[in-house]
């Protein structure tokens, strides 16, 4: 598939041109509040309905967590019956889980910037907020199973499509086809080049050494198998390619399907219900335009 034309639409064509529902808005505060008023809403709901709340969720984006936390702190929204599950962790070169105390630790991140800012009589309660371990690989699966079922994974999309860290695989020896990356478990993975080279320039002031060089992921079937699926997309000009390909396709189609595992997130286009959120910013075409 070409995309140079793709790459080329103006930013206020894409959401009529789009196979997948998108939303564009103004700016990056309304994106992050839009992010947080959808969990907030999707707590309330549940709530009121006499309903637990049981979600995938992300570290990155992250700046709607505060005012998620804000939020529900206002309005009184409780989490105690929420089952949260977080997509990913960084390991270190032996597979190890990061410490919650190291600074690129998700799971810190997590416990500092949401649940430790919510009211206490809030919160949720400790066993049910769940990261994947790298020890113990299919327990987070067995997790979600146990609660029923995921309602809603939110997330974002990395440069080269990757969701949660399901990176492109990239070998000599072997190639997966669509149905078997769409069916991946939580696992260990190296991060990809391109990977560490975005995550140390935006979290580690370039410094590729600080960043862990692996991680463990929920796979793509605990992704595919939530009932509905949220990505937000603010990451501006470095954004703007992957964006595009995430809704209309890849240059390396696999099968006639249009998925393709060297981007990831068009795994997600067969999806019943997914949406994007994206600002105006990184809606813009992915080629300049040419001068006069």
């Amino acid at each position: 598939m070409d995309l140079h034309p793709i790459f080329q639409l103006p930013a206020a064509d894409l959401p009529s041109r789009s196979p997948v529902r998108l939303t564009v808005v103004e700016s990056l505060p309304v994106l992050f509040a839009d992010f947080a008023q959808a969990i907030a809403d999707e707590l309330a709901a549940n709530n009121a309905a006499g309903h637990p709340t049981k979600l995938i969720l992300p570290v990155g984006p992250v700046n709607q967590y505060p005012l998620l936390a804000e939020r529900c702190n206002r309005a009184h929204i409780s989490w105690r019956h929420a089952h949260l599950f977080f997509m990913d962790e960084y390991c270190d070169w032996q597979g190890q889980a990061v410490s919650v105390d190291h600074p690129l630790s998700f799971e810190g991140f997590a416990r500092r910037m949401l649940f430790a800012q919510l009211d206490a009589g809030l919160a949720p309660p400790d066993a049910q907020i769940h990261f994947p371990n790298p020890r113990r690989l299919d327990e987070i699966e067995t997790q979600i199973h146990a609660v029923g079922g995921i309602d809603t994974c939110y997330g974002g999309i990395g440069v080269h499509g990757h969701i949660a860290f399901n990176e492109p695989p990239i070998s000599r020896w072997f190639r997966l086809t669509p149905a078997e990356f769409k069916a991946s478990r939580t696992r260990l993975v190296q991060l990809a080049p391109e990977t560490v080279v975005m995550n140390a320039t935006r979290a580690a002031g370039g410094n590729f050494a600080a960043l862990p060089p692996m991680a463990v992921t929920l796979g793509m079937a605990a992704i595919l198998g939530a009932r509905r699926i949220r990505l937000y997309c603010q990451g501006g000009a470095w954004q703007r390619a992957v964006l595009r390909i995430a809704l209309f396709g890849s240059p390396n189609v696999q099968d006639a399907s249009g998925e393709d595992v060297d981007y990831p997130v068009t795994l997600l286009r067969s999806h019943a219900d997914l949406a994007i959120t994206t600002d105006l910013a990184t809606a813009q075409p992915a080629i300049p335009a040419m001068a006069a």
